[in-house]
């Protein structure tokens, strides 16, 4: 369905709580169709995220360890991502 959305299980060090919540966004984003919020979609829209980041935490935390990492590196790992977000940072 989303094939945006990176594997998290497996990352070596683990995937952050960063990581998780970007991967629910981008999932309820998906889900949703909602891609810029207003005072009406904010509410909802964040309480997914929210149930998401959760769901996706606990299911990490049961799953066994994987023998293999993830074949693609997550987007917040990825040193372009991380330059842009700085340049975004350093204007705002």
């Amino acid at each position: 369905m989303c094939r945006n959305i990176t594997e998290l299980r497996g990352l070596e060090p683990a995937a952050t709580a960063e990581e998780i919540e970007a991967a629910a966004v981008q999932y309820v984003r998906k889900v949703s169709g909602i891609h810029k919020l207003s005072d009406h979609t904010r509410e909802p829209f964040e309480l997914a995220v929210a149930e998401v980041t959760a769901a996706t935490q606990r299911l990490l935390d049961a799953l066994p360890e994987r023998r293999q990492p993830p074949q693609t590196v997550p987007p917040l790992r990825r040193p372009e991502v991380q330059a842009r977000m700085a340049a975004a940072a350093a204007k705002g």
